[in-house]
């Protein structure tokens, strides 16, 4: 009762004391332009530590602020600069102008990420290795889809999994897409179910960047952060800024090319005191069915999505900030063949339809200089009508809805060489999956489980010299309801993790970790996800006796920076084991007389190891040209022979890898041009070329290269962007896709996409 009473007293009192001290009336102007070798810096953050006073340099690099009295840490930060801090001393009577300068970091070593600490730390000092992602370079991309933009970040391969409907799957280290934590705004509410098709559901422009952490983080985040943990941030408004965008592409080669159009915008407002803050995002994309190989079936689904989305930030006070954020994605897909019929009239159909909407609210107090008490709450509800049929069945018709959730609060201190963060978290969610079509059965229901989990954590940063210390510890207590078999699943799990830094100030560094996760039996996204020809359906279920999966990370890494006026080279080493216990696997059933194949997820005793090295390097020879790439050299294998006798992982290659190369010979002209590289890897095949129990075939290597040019137009009324690309000249495209209605679907690798090609036009009133 004693921590109830405790925890209702920080709720409620402490945003009061801090509302009413932040009443206090500013007391003193402090104006000044940020500068950078004799240029302004337009856009630059500039922000008073410890409190929300904050604003935005204009086009000419001007910023105004108002401070109370007292002495003052400003800090001034901007994508590609080093952060600046400068003291103030405020009082009634001082009035100041200042001119700062800021140094270019071409390497982007400083740049600020959250997602590492679940603080903020710049890339240099984060005891883990952190890749970011972002909005201009998933621009300077022509990204459309998260899905596209993840390619280009070591060590991560997006696939597609289904020749019907497209089922995206993100593979970390080698470790399939469940294995990966995928967190909104630092939010772990991206549900399974969102997941089956929600990489390629989140359009690029709604992203502000994406953080990515390879290697365990169950410590953090909790459950599935066992290959790593992708944080999409969504816009925020800093500024008065608009943006629009036409695109339109065909997809494939000569005659059988098909269209696929977007339409996007972006806007944030800000008031003049810098005191709120709107930021609002929308986009549709409409995408015709591609059929590779002339069969009159789709390897690439139908797509209509419509997206739309708010930030919404408030300060009441210099001490305390609200932030919200809402976006809705309305989606419908389809593949198969008979795309003018009803789908229970077509040979073969998936089809979904989804309706997501999520939101997020959080209040940040700062309580004392370097402290900082939050609280969040977080909710994503999606509801999909599905169908998964084939030779016209009527009763492929489905439905499901799922509500996932995340509340909690977070107190960290950042007192000079110790940082500590301590927080209490809870998610959960409900989820039920019906077909519709089965009238003759009393219950129709197929999943109804609900999940919760309970969490507290604790983290502690030490500074020692050119010594980072990093430890954390949480403890998950998750309980696991299953209405249909009538089960419950509980248990307590303590997640630790240790990352030490040699070389905070110097050009090599070292890094160090190890991370315990873990994966909680439940309903995964190929739960509820079909593939569907005439011939077989393939199901998914857990064995009655599914016990949780847990593992061991071990990473190491080195790490050598040069940066000068004239180049900036960075060249990184990160290796990783990581040791799978019970880990999940499938084993493959026996089609029933209708064709249903039920995949029984069980646990394998003899365990898993993924181990490799993924290798980075990023050349800046002048400030025209930025050479950056990844190789990555792995295994991944189970302690036991598996499936067709094999003990490596299906669908996972030992090599892969990319390259990309930016050139502005100009103000005026960007050209890039990138390339991904995926290996040969092992590929099932169940279509009607394969007896009964399928056969095992070695995949092609593939080299997916890419070219885009954009030409920048700025005039008195606004900047325009005129750009054009093509994806994938060489067409290194899968060749032998299976045929006809009894095709395999999931018979399908390499490249999500065959040639493309793009162009458009953007509007902004930036820079």
């Amino acid at each position: 009762m004693r921590a109830i009473i405790t925890i209702i007293t920080l709720l409620f009192f402490i945003p009061l004391i801090s509302i009413l001290n932040a009443n206090k009336p500013p007391v003193a102007n402090i104006s000044g332009t940020i500068m950078t070798k004799g240029e302004p810096v337009p856009y630059a953050s500039v922000q008073i530590k410890s409190t929300t006073i904050g604003t935005a340099t204009d086009i000419n690099g001007a910023f105004r602020l108002e401070l109370p009295e007292g002495t003052h840490q400003l800090r001034v930060q901007a994508m590609g600069y080093k952060p600046t801090e400068i003291s103030i001393d405020a009082s009634e009577a001082v009035t100041g102008n200042f001119n700062i300068e800021m140094e270019e970091d071409a390497l982007r070593l400083e740049q600020v990420v959250v997602t590492a600490d679940r603080d903020e730390r710049s890339r240099k000092e984060s005891t883990s290795i952190v890749n970011a992602l972002s909005s201009d370079m998933l621009s300077n991309l022509q990204i459309t889809s998260l899905s596209e933009g993840l390619a280009f970040s070591p060590g991560l391969r997006v696939e597609n999994n289904c020749g019907n409907c497209g089922s995206y799957q993100l593979r970390m280290n080698g470790l399939d897409g469940p294995y990966s934590q995928v967190l909104i705004n630092g939010r772990p509410i991206f549900s399974g179910l969102a997941s089956v098709y929600g990489l390629e559901l989140l359009p690029a422009n709604m992203i502000d960047r994406v953080e990515i952490i390879r290697g365990g983080g169950s410590a953090l985040y909790g459950s599935n952060a066992i290959g790593g943990t992708v944080n999409v941030i969504t816009r925020e408004p800093i500024s008065n800024r608009y943006e629009v965008q036409l695109q339109t592409s065909m997809v494939g080669v000569g005659s059988s090319a098909q269209p696929d159009n977007t339409i996007q915008f972006n806007t944030t407002l800000a008031s003049e005191n810098s005191k709120q803050g709107l930021a609002i995002y929308g986009f549709h994309r409409n995408r015709s069915p591609y059929d590779a190989n002339g069969d009159g079936f789709s390897e690439l689904s139908k797509i209509k999505n419509s997206t739309m989305g708010l930030h919404y930030t408030v300060k009441p006070g210099y001490k305390s900030k609200i932030t919200a954020d809402y976006f809705h994605i309305g989606e419908t897909r389809r593949g198969g063949d008979a795309f003018d019929k009803p789908l229970h009239e077509s040979n073969i159909a998936e089809a979904a339809e989804h309706q997501i909407n999520s939101g997020n609210v959080a209040w940040h107090l700062f309580t004392a200089p370097d402290q900082e008490l939050s609280f969040f709450a977080a909710g994503q509800s999606v509801h999909r009508d599905s169908y998964y049929g084939a030779s016209q069945a009527l009763d492929a018709y489905g439905t499901t809805k799922d509500f996932s959730y995340s509340a909690g609060s977070q107190y960290k201190i950042n007192s000079g060489a110790n940082n500590v963060i301590m927080g209490i978290e809870v998610n959960g969610g409900q989820l039920e999956d019906e077909k519709l079509g089965r009238s003759d059965e009393a219950n129709t229901l197929v999943s109804d489980q609900r999940s919760t989990v309970g969490g507290v954590f604790s983290q502690w940063e030490r500074k020692m010299g050119n010594f980072s210390v990093s430890a954390g510890l949480r403890a998950d207590h998750y309980s696991i309801e299953d209405h249909i078999s009538h089960s419950d699943i509980s248990n307590t799990v303590l997640s630790p993790r240790l990352n030490i830094l040699y070389g905070l100030n110097n050009h090599v560094q070292t890094r160090v970790s190890y991370a315990k996760g873990y994966r909680a039996p439940q309903v995964f996204d190929e739960d509820l996800h079909i593939e569907t020809s005439e011939a077989r359906q393939v199901t998914h279920v857990n064995a009655n006796d599914l016990e949780q999966e847990t593992s061991h990370s071990y990473m190491g890494s080195v790490s050598y920076q040069m940066q000068s006026d004239k180049q900036n080279l960075e060249l990184l080493a990160e290796f990783f084991y990581t040791d799978l216990q019970n880990p999940f696997d499938n084993e493959f059933g026996e089609p029933n007389e209708e064709g249903v194949v039920v995949y029984t997820r069980v646990n394998e005793a003899a365990g898993a190891v993924v181990k490799g090295v993924n290798m980075e390097a990023t050349w800046i020879p002048s400030d025209k040209w930025r050479i950056n790439g990844s190789y990555t050299v792995q295994s991944s294998e189970f302690g036991a022979a598996r499936e067709f006798g094999e003990k490596r992982f299906l669908r996972t290659p030992n090599h892969y890898g990319y390259l990309s190369t930016e050139w502005n010979p100009s103000e005026k002209i960007t050209f890039n041009t990138n390339a991904t590289y995926t290996g040969e890897m092992l590929v099932p095949y169940f279509g009607p070329l394969a007896g009964e129990d399928g056969e095992l075939r070695t995949s092609d290597s593939f080299f997916d290269w890419s070219v885009n040019l954009k030409y920048h137009i700025r005039t008195n009324v606004g900047s325009f962007q005129i750009f054009a690309g093509l994806k994938n000249i060489l067409n290194s495209y899968q060749s032998d896709f299976d045929r006809g209605g009894e095709r395999d679907p999931g018979y399908i690798y390499g490249p999500t996409a065959p040639r493309t090609l793009q162009f458009g036009v953007k509007i902004n009133n930036f820079l």
